[in-house]
């Protein structure tokens, strides 16, 4: 006859209880979490002063007048992409402090919209989603 373990005994702890139904994931769990997203925001924010840097329209001594056609295009083109990616890395930003502050009030890993928990797969792979799988999938079909 085999024993049932119990969560108190077992190695994993489960998420624990908080007011009413919501639940939360563990401490020990989110202090790493915290720490990489608190790294990506440090690399997130380098890389965006490298981009501001690279942009041609940040240069200086830039001709404006002057400057034959294909460096004008290559000039705006270069602007465009910098433009773009920093955009991305904005937007990235901003989802990776609004994870770092769900994780300071408690609520990481609790979708936005249904209030359930996101499955941990999802958080792995996406650490700054705020909607489970099934909210998501209903938000693009709404878009």
């Amino acid at each position: 006859m085999t024993k049932k373990t119990s969560p108190k005994n077992s190695s994993q702890k489960p998420p624990e209880k908080r007011k009413g139904n919501i639940l939360q994931y563990p401490a020990e769990l989110l202090s790493p979490i915290g720490k990489f997203l608190v790294s990506q925001v440090k690399n997130l924010e380098h890389r965006d002063k490298e981009l501001t840097q690279e942009d041609p329209f940040s240069d200086t001594e830039r001709i404006i007048n002057n400057a034959s056609p294909d460096s004008d295009a290559a000039e705006q083109f270069g602007h465009a992409r910098s433009e773009a990616i920093k955009q991305e890395i904005h937007r990235k930003l901003i989802q990776t402090r609004k994870a770092l502050s769900r994780i300071k009030i408690g609520k990481y890993g609790i979708c936005e919209s249904c209030n359930q928990m996101i499955d941990t797969d999802r958080l792995v792979i996406y650490p700054e989603a705020t909607l489970c799988v099934s909210c998501e999938r209903k938000k693009e079909k709404s878009a």
